[in-house]
């Protein structure tokens, strides 16, 4: 689900890979639905590969989200306009571990961005993805008896 996700730093909102060439990425704007390349010297992100910073370690984006469409029934969320303390409040409810003083507002607004993205679209099957976890995990435990 999140793999073919991207964030692309300089682009507002986040972008789904069309195509994988040698330099570039094809990427398609989930906003506006337009396709753009991604070259190499763009900071390109999946939204598989980032984690929140909790007390304990580190949390996947993934299971943030999925907190989040837990709370609120797979529906949207708050704006990610809301204030400053609203938004805190709401991610302590979401995550209470948080590190406060990693994890910035700014980080806090593009999780609730980039869920409410997610949702509109209906690209959030946290099924598809426990199912894809488990068919990786079976293959490697095949690998290890293989071995």
């Amino acid at each position: 689900m999140l793999k073919d996700i991207l964030s692309i730093s300089g682009q507002s909102g986040l972008f789904k890979v069309i195509s994988r060439g040698s330099k570039n990425l094809i990427v398609e704007s989930l906003t506006t639905g337009k396709r753009m390349p991604a070259h190499a010297t763009s900071k390109v992100i999946s939204l598989e590969d980032i984690a929140i910073y909790t007390s304990n370690g580190e949390v996947p984006l993934r299971e943030v989200l999925k907190k989040i469409a837990d709370k609120e029934g797979n529906q949207p969320a708050i704006d990610h306009k809301s204030t400053n303390d609203v938004l805190k409040k709401y991610f302590i409810e979401i995550l209470p571990d948080y590190d406060q003083d990693r994890v910035y507002v700014s980080d806090i607004k593009k999780v609730v961005l980039w869920y409410n993205q997610l949702q509109e679209k209906d690209m959030l099957n946290f099924e598809e993805e426990v199912a894809e976890d488990e068919k990786t995990e079976a293959e490697g435990e095949n690998d290890k008896a293989e071995a």
